[in-house]
C-alpha cells in the first residue's frame, strides 16, 4: 500500500457517498461514456461478479495492469499484480466493502505484467446491491497515478495521465 496513514480500512465510506468519489468522471459524460477517452486519461471502469469473480473492464484497465485488451483475466491473476505491501489491504477492504455494503479507496502499487514496471493506481469500488440488500459484485474505477502523487480518497482530475 502506498501511504501508511491512514489505515487502510480508514478509506471506506458509505455507499450514499458514490457521487463524490467519482464526480471528476460524472461531471464530463462525454468522457464518462467514452472507453476511449477514459483509457487516454489513465482511467478505466470496472465491474466484478461476486457469484463466480468474474472481472469486466474498460479499455483503460487492461491498459494500467499492462495486459492487452479484451482478453479474458481472472481476479487471481489480477491479484497477483498487486505488489504485497498493497494486496493485503486491498483485499482486507474489498471483503468489508461487501460485508457491511460499503464503498473504499485506497492508493495501491501494481506490477504491469507487460514488463511495464511497478506503477500506482488509485482503486474506487463500490458494491452493487441486489432486490435483498445483498452484495452481488462491486465496481468501481481504476486510475494510473504519476509517481510521487499524494494519497486521496477520490479521484482526482488534476492527475490525469494522459497515455
Amino acid at each position: 500500500m502506498r501511504p501508511i496513514e491512514p489505515l487502510p480500512l480508514n478509506h471506506s465510506w458509505p455507499l450514499y457517498d458514490l457521487r463524490t468519489h467519482l464526480s471528476p468522471v460524472l461531471l464530463d459524460p462525454d468522457i464518462a461514456r467514452n472507453d476511449a477517452a477514459l483509457a487516454e486519461r489513465g482511467l478505466g471502469l470496472w465491474h466484478c461478479d461476486l457469484r463466480d469473480n468474474r472481472l469486466s473492464w474498460t479499455a483503460g484497465v487492461y491498459d494500467i495492469f499492462g495486459l492487452e485488451r479484451d482478453q479474458d483475466v481472472g481476479r487471481p491473476r489480477t491479484v497477483s499484480l498487486y505488489a504485497p505491501e498493497s494486496r493485503e489491504p486491498m483485499e482486507r477492504l474489498r471483503a468489508y466493502a461487501i460485508k457491511h455494503k460499503r464503498g473504499f479507496t485506497l492508493d495501491v502499487d501494481i506490477d504491469q505484467a507487460d514488463g511495464g514496471g511497478r506503477c500506482a493506481m488509485r482503486l474506487i469500488a463500490a458494491p452493487i446491491l441486489d432486490a435483498d440488500g445483498e452484495t452481488v459484485a462491486l465496481h468501481g474505477v481504476k486510475q494510473l497515478l504519476p509517481h510521487g502523487t499524494p494519497s486521496s480518497r477520490r479521484l482526482d482530475p488534476t492527475i490525469f495521465v494522459m497515455l
